[in-house]
């Protein structure tokens, strides 16, 4: 018997034992490189010091960003402005996950490229690089996540937020939470991608993104206190939804930060504040629009990067 037609044979074998050796298994393998590069952003954000220096260091910052607009609506408002303390400790709270979820993503691709110079392996890599970055971003979102029960819970033992686990609407919770978290992973994507292309001072702009949203997404303060088009481009923001699905079920009956009196919302509308119906269809429509966009933006700028060798060039930033 020839050499080739040995060869033949035991290639035949192999493949009638184990015919998934050379398909692959996607689902399993995504999972796979999802769970590795989830542990390694982690180990990346946590392993620099010691858990209780990193602890300390995750939810000073928003817990202290929380008790300065406290103390601010305080001064300003006076006792009308206590009413207001729940309204600002949520968003607060609510908005450590979409600092930590946009810039984890893009902080990912610029450590990776101008910090340790390993996105060009990490792109040849056999895992999806779109995998790979959403394991990356998940460990700075989990981060947020502690940074955010931090500061909830500050809330409620400090400040009198009112937070009734027996009144709290768990359903609306149980939808607007996870959907919220899938657009700011959607935002992220696309600031990455924005990060893939770009060069000099890369590192300010997921937060400066995020900065720019917060003015109008309603995080501490109402949408009617903006200029019409503003709230318009809040109403057209997932994050207006989640923020205001999440405060709503939480702290049922407080403070609007879409309605109100004077609001784009109550003039569309015709009446002055969405209920639980309407906040989860708009965060549903909003969250699948952004969530489609991120997606192409992301493919055409992984493309692009791909074509003209951006991917393994750094810029010393």
């Amino acid at each position: 018997m020839s050499r080739t037609a040995v060869s033949g044979s035991a290639m035949s074998e192999a493949v009638a034992l184990d015919p998934g050796r050379l398909r692959g298994r996607p689902v399993r393998d995504a999972w796979r490189s999802f769970a590795t590069a989830a542990r390694l952003g982690w180990q990346m954000e946590a392993n620099w010091t010691d858990p209780l220096l990193f602890f300390i260091y995750s939810v000073a910052k928003p817990v202290a960003a929380a008790l300065i607009l406290v103390v601010m609506i305080e001064v300003i408002g006076g006792s009308a402005g206590r009413g207001l303390r729940a309204f600002v400790v949520v968003g607060s709270a609510l908005w450590s996950f979409v600092v930590s979820g946009m810039a984890g993503l893009a902080w990912s691709v610029l450590d990776d490229r101008e910090r340790y110079r390993m996105l060009k392996y990490v792109y040849v890599s056999p895992s999806a690089f779109g995998i790979v970055l959403l394991g990356r971003g998940m460990a700075r979102l989990a981060i947020g996540a502690m940074g955010a029960a931090i500061t909830l819970a500050v809330g409620v033992a400090f400040l009198g937020v009112p937070l009734d686990l027996a009144r709290v609407d768990w359903p609306l919770l149980a939808v607007a939470m996870p959907l919220g978290l899938v657009a700011i992973v959607a935002l992220g994507a696309m600031l990455a991608a924005v990060c893939l292309q770009t060069r000099q001072e890369s590192w300010s702009y997921p937060e400066a993104a995020a900065g720019a949203l917060f003015l109008v997404v309603g995080a501490v303060f109402p949408l009617h206190v903006l200029p019409a088009m503003a709230q318009a481009a809040g109403l057209l923001t997932p994050l207006t939804w989640w923020l205001e699905g999440v405060r709503q079920a939480l702290v049922p009956g407080s403070a609007s930060a879409i309605g109100g009196d004077g609001s784009l919302w109550a003039e569309l509308s015709g009446h002055a504040t969405p209920g639980g119906i309407e906040i989860t269809a708009a965060l549903l429509a909003t969250s699948a629009l952004v969530t489609l966009v991120a997606a192409t933006v992301f493919r055409l700028s992984e493309r692009r990067a791909k074509d003209r060798g951006l991917i393994d060039r750094t810029s010393g930033s």
